[in-house]
């Protein structure tokens, strides 16, 4: 089904009933404009969205009205049957739930069919990390790389991984950091997460140096017209992509005996683990992760116990 989103926020859909586009169209504007999400969480909504409408559509629904609980329903039942995770079945059912809401609560609706619409539950799993003796290691052999071959992109290898490790950053707040963004004399850098809201996160001593010899040895080799006030830039001078980031992170990794094979999301992972087992109340590390919910930081909490559970069952003689 070929789909463009313009500019204007119009949505160019195919076979779709008009109702739905026109809702669609509304609601896309209103995820950009009153929520401020980012522009591929709005991308995300809208592919779920267009999922469901298609399979009304082939149910003869044609309006909104007459979408009801059962037909709800069968779509997610459709989705499963063709194989999709519960976790993607989950997503979903609450897309469609803080949709209809959307709708009856601006009047296009005078019930919401989604309200009672349940997800499916889901065995929670615990993200992979590295141990403390595999970061280092990590590290470790970054630097001396960077040490051996002089170039500036393995110095900015270097600053990159130092900076997910030490913040817990997500890869596309790194991507987005700015000269500016750097405050040298408090170790912070600030850092603007999901929803536009700007957090100020503590920088390792190891992390500020090498993020200092990169501004200061490095990056001036690197840069061109079109770096602008990026932070880290990319070989060819431009602000430095996620897709890069994700390639110096997993490479690094395959050079580490004895490392999962990790992307960017997982240096986030193991800095919050470190620091709760190191002894972080969980408060500190939801805001230094920018978390909205208390809830989301709480499955480091798990990973932490486990691993307590596991030293247990191996050292205790009566485990």
């Amino acid at each position: 089904m070929p789909a463009h989103v313009f500019e204007s926020g119009h949505v160019a859909e195919s076979g779709l009933p008009a109702q739905f586009e026109e809702l669609l169209v509304g609601y896309l504007r209103h995820l950009r404009g009153q929520r401020n999400l980012a522009e591929h969480t709005v991308r995300a909504y809208r592919a779920d969205l267009l999922n469901l409408f298609t399979h009304l559509d082939r149910l003869g629904i044609d309006t909104v009205d007459k979408v009801d609980l059962r037909a709800l329903r069968s779509w997610l039942a459709k989705q499963h049957t063709v194989g999709h995770a519960r976790t993607t079945l989950q997503r979903r059912a609450a897309a469609t739930r803080v949709f209809f809401a959307w709708a009856h609560q601006n009047g296009h609706l005078s019930t919401d069919p989604a309200a009672n619409l349940r997800s499916p539950k889901t065995t929670r799993v615990l993200p992979p990390t590295l141990d403390r003796a595999t970061a280092a290691q990590m590290l470790d052999e970054g630097i001396a790389t960077a040490r051996e071959t002089g170039g500036p992109s393995a110095t900015r290898d270097v600053a990159v991984l130092e900076v997910l490790y030490s913040t817990g950053i997500r890869v596309s707040e790194l991507c987005g950091l700015d000269l500016n963004d750097l405050d040298r004399e408090r170790s912070v850098i600030r850092v603007l997460g999901k929803g536009s809201k700007e957090r100020t996160v503590p920088l390792g001593g190891p992390a500020l140096r090498a993020v200092e010899t990169w501004l200061e040895k490095a990056r001036s080799q690197l840069m061109t017209d079109q770096s602008g006030q990026a932070m880290f830039i990319g070989d060819r001078g431009k602000r430095i992509d996620p897709r890069v980031v994700r390639r110096i992170v997993h490479r690094s990794l395959r050079m580490t005996e004895g490392a999962p094979d990790l992307g960017p999301h997982g240096l986030r992972h193991a800095m919050a683990t470190h620091l709760l087992e190191g002894g972080a109340d969980l408060r500190s590390v939801q805001e230094m992760l920018g978390h909205a919910s208390l809830a989301t930081t709480q499955i480091y909490t798990h990973i932490t116990n486990e691993r307590l559970r596991s030293a247990f069952e191996q050292a205790h003689p009566r485990a």
